[in-house]
């Protein structure tokens, strides 16, 4: 399978929205309980453009979208604005197939281009796929809330793993 990656913009919102619901519908990596509407859309993409915040797709040679992954602020407050939170999603039948690998791979990289020095994956706790995976990227474990969730009639605990990176190069208050 030949696989390229892409900036998404609002064209694939359908198919970005389909990625998110059916992981909301069959999984715990995202702690929503109901799909969400392709209005909602409108607001994502508009926070992701206002920030500058990266949303990255994989294609497949037809132009389907197989997965995405994108960050965003971590906290409001100004002393965390090196510190972006990221998500990576893929597409049911393409999981196992390095499409996630790509695509985190390609955040990190774009993460330091724009002098970012921490970047934050919250994973579910029971998602040992995603959790090797960012190990594998060399993220570290650095904290769980214990039933942070609730979801599928079972308590879920979030787990948060942190990448260093070397940027910014000279990083400054304010």
């Amino acid at each position: 399978m030949a696989v390229r990656l892409i900036e998404c913009d609002r064209t694939q919102s359908a198919e970005i929205l389909a990625i998110l619901n059916e992981a909301i519908i069959n999984s715990t990596a995202l702690y929503d309980y109901k799909p969400r509407t392709m209005a909602s859309m409108d607001a994502w993409f508009d926070a992701k453009f206002t920030g500058n915040y990266p949303v990255i797709g994989a294609v497949d040679e037809s132009g389907r979208l197989l997965g995405f992954a994108t960050y965003g602020m971590f906290r409001e407050r100004p002393a965390y604005k090196y510190t972006v939170e990221h998500s990576v999603y893929v597409e049911r039948d393409c999981r196992g197939r390095g499409v996630g690998r790509l695509l985190l791979e390609a955040l990190i990289e774009r993460a330091k281009a724009q002098g970012y020095h921490v970047l934050i994956g919250g994973i579910d706790g029971d998602n040992a796929v995603s959790i090797e995976m960012h190990k594998k990227f060399g993220f570290t474990f650095c904290g769980e809330i214990r039933e942070a969730g609730f979801k599928f009639g079972r308590w879920l605990h979030l787990h948060f793993y942190q990448l260093v990176l070397d940027t910014p190069a000279n990083p400054v208050d304010g």
